[in-house]
C-alpha cells in the first residue's frame, strides 16, 4: 500500500507544540528528542525528511521564537559548558508565573490575548513581552488555547512601526523607495492605508499621492527613513484598504506561477510544500514578486530547480552564479581572509 502523507501542520502550530514541549521539562530536550517527539517535525521525520532539512527547520523556529521574546535556554553539558554537540533546551518556568494574588476572567483573557497578538512582535518593550508571555500561560482558563504566535507584526523591517503609526494617525508619508533595475531609488508621497502580510513579507498599501492611485509597496525595499508629515488625509479612507491589499495581492499571484522539481525531504521541500500545488513534473507555487522569490529559491541552492518560467529559472541562475563568484574571489590567493 501507498506510504500516506502527513498531516500539514501549520509552521504556528508547530511553534506552538515547541514552546509548550520546552516549558513541560526542567531538564531540557536534545534536538533529536525534539525532532522525532515534538509534533509538527515528528511528522516530517516520518514522511522522511532529512535530519539536516529537520535541524535547519529547528534552528530557524528557534530564532523565530527569540525574535518574538520567547527565552529559549540552551544547556550544554555540564563539565564543559561549551560542549553543544548533546546540548538541551528548555524554557524556564519562571518566565511564565504571575504573582498569586492576580486574576483574569476568561473575557479579560482572551482579549489580552487578541491585544497580544497583535502586538507582540511591534514595538513592545522587554517588560511588556514578558508579562504578556506570563498571561498566555494562563491559558488553560478559557474555553481556546491562549498560547499562539503571530508572524503579523516583524521589527525585521524597520520601517514598520513608523508606517504604523502613520496609519493610526492617518497622517502622509514620504520614504525613499528602490525598486529592480532601478539604480537609485525615489522618494514616494504616500497615504499609507493599511500593513498587510503576504507569503512572509510586509507590504503597505496606500494612495499614491504623485500618481494618484492606489499602490502596495514592499517593506524591504525601503531603503531609508519613513518620515511622517503633517498633512493628513480623511481617516474614513483605510476602511476595507487591508482586505482591498490583500485581494490585490491574491490577484498577482494567481497570474504569476512557477513550476518547481524539489527534492524530496529538503528544506525546500518543507517549506514550499506549505503554498504549492501538485503538477505533473513537480510542484506549482505562485508568487508575486519574481525578483523576492528568485531570492528565496536561490538560498535552497540545489534543493529546487526551476522548470518555468524561463526568467525566473535564470534570475535564479544569476543569483547562484554571484554566490560562487563571490566564494571563489574569497579564496583566491591573496584575498583578504
Amino acid at each position: 500500500m501507498p506510504a500516506t502523507a502527513p498531516a500539514k501542520i501549520p509552521p504556528e502550530e508547530r511553534l506552538v507544540n515547541l514552546v509548550v514541549a520546552l516549558i513541560a521539562t526542567d531538564q531540557g530536550l536534545t534536538k533529536d528528542t525534539i525532532l522525532s517527539s515534538v509534533a509538527g517535525y515528528r511528522e516530517q521525520s516520518d514522511a522522511g525528511a532529512s535530519k539536516d532539512a529537520l535541524e535547519k527547520m529547528f534552528e530557524r523556529d528557534k530564532e523565530s521564537l527569540r525574535g518574538l521574546g520567547v527565552p529559549i535556554e540552551t544547556i550544554g553539558d555540564w563539565a564543559d559548558p561549551d560542549d553543544l554537540r548533546e546540548a538541551r533546551y528548555r524554557i524556564p518556568t519562571a518566565e511564565y508565573e504571575l504573582p498569586e494574588d492576580i486574576e483574569f476572567t476568561a473575557a479579560e483573557l482572551a482579549l489580552l490575548n487578541l491585544a497580544g497578538g497583535v502586538w507582540s512582535e511591534s514595538s513592545m518593550s522587554d517588560d511588556a513581552r514578558s508579562g504578556l508571555r506570563k498571561i498566555r500561560a494562563l491559558g488553560d482558563l478559557v474555553d481556546e488555547p491562549i498560547i499562539g504566535f503571530s508572524p503579523r507584526l516583524s521589527l525585521h523591517d524597520p520601517s514598520f512601526p513608523a508606517l504604523q503609526q502613520a496609519i493610526e494617525q492617518s497622517r502622509v508619508v514620504t520614504f525613499p523607495y528602490l525598486k529592480p533595475g532601478e539604480e537609485a531609488p525615489r522618494v514616494r508621497r504616500v497615504q499609507p492605508l493599511a500593513l498587510v502580510e503576504y507569503e512572509g513579507r510586509w507590504h503597505v498599501f496606500g494612495i499614491d499621492l504623485d500618481v494618484a492611485a492606489d499602490r502596495t509597496f514592499l517593506l524591504s525595499r525601503i531603503v531609508g527613513a519613513v518620515t511622517i508629515t503633517r498633512e493628513s488625509f480623511d481617516a474614513a479612507l483605510r476602511d476595507g484598504a487591508g482586505e482591498r491589499a490583500l485581494a490585490g495581492l491574491e490577484e498577482v499571484a494567481a497570474r504569476h506561477t512557477a513550476l518547481l522539481e524539489v527534492n524530496p525531504g529538503t528544506e525546500a521541500a518543507l517549506r514550499l510544500a506549505r503554498r504549492a500545488k501538485p503538477a505533473e513534473q513537480g510542484i506549482r507555487v505562485p508568487y508575486v514578486d519574481a525578483h523576492i522569490f528568485a531570492d528565496e529559491l536561490a538560498s535552497y541552492g540545489p534543493e529546487v530547480r526551476v522548470v518555468d518560467p524561463l526568467d525566473l529559472r535564470d534570475r535564479v541562475i544569476d543569483r547562484l552564479a554571484a554566490t560562487r563568484d563571490l566564494h571563489r574571489e574569497s579564496t583566491e590567493p591573496g584575498s583578504p581572509s
